[in-house]
């Protein structure tokens, strides 16, 4: 399949689970797709951009290791995404990974994810928690940060300020979010 003929079946696309799961199932079939998807994923401008995202979000759920050679790409041009709904399935790849890298099973995510990875992660989520973005990204970065702030210890020190601070003057999920994070800390 060309980059072409993926941009037209994204067309396809939309938030059922049914089509996400399609999709991502053709990517795997056919793993060469990821770096076409990739490239969709990063045209920021366009709205099906964000439906590149919503099967590649799938993709990673399902098999992350799948998506692992191509971080370095997804993470160099993460901060360019700025579709709120390309930027929500972002996030959740991100979590995804922190959660393999910090859960107990074995996962190939462990040998791969390099300091500049982790650093581009917490980059990333710390922009979205300061910056005006939809609750969901906002909740997934708190969670990343948590993770990542158990191994770099001036993480979780900076994230209580910034919930702490936030606090008052964000939405009821955000609160709810925040009193999680805070308690574990």
């Amino acid at each position: 399949m060309t980059h072409k003929e993926l941009y037209q079946e994204l067309n396809y696309v939309n938030h059922s689970r049914e089509k996400r799961h399609y999709y991502a199932q053709l990517v795997i079939n056919q793993p060469t797709l990821i770096p076409l998807l990739l490239d969709i994923l990063f045209m920021t401008t366009d709205k099906i951009s964000a439906r590149a995202a919503w099967v590649l979000e799938f993709l990673c759920k399902e098999h992350l290791e799948y998506f692992l050679p191509y971080l370095d790409v997804f993470l160099s041009r993460i901060h360019q995404v700025t579709i709120d709904s390309a930027l929500r399935p972002c996030a959740k790849i991100c979590e995804y990974t922190a959660d393999a890298y910090f859960g107990s099973a074995p996962h190939p995510v462990k040998k791969i994810l390099q300091p500049q990875h982790k650093e581009a992660i917490i980059e990333a989520c710390f922009d979205w928690l300061i910056t005006e973005q939809k609750v969901a990204v906002k909740a997934y970065a708190m969670h990343i940060l948590f993770l990542f702030g158990k191994e770099t210890d001036w993480i979780h020190p900076e994230l209580k300020i910034i919930l702490e601070r936030d606090f008052n003057h964000q939405s009821a999920a955000f609160k709810a979010r925040s009193r999680h994070i805070l308690k574990k800390i």
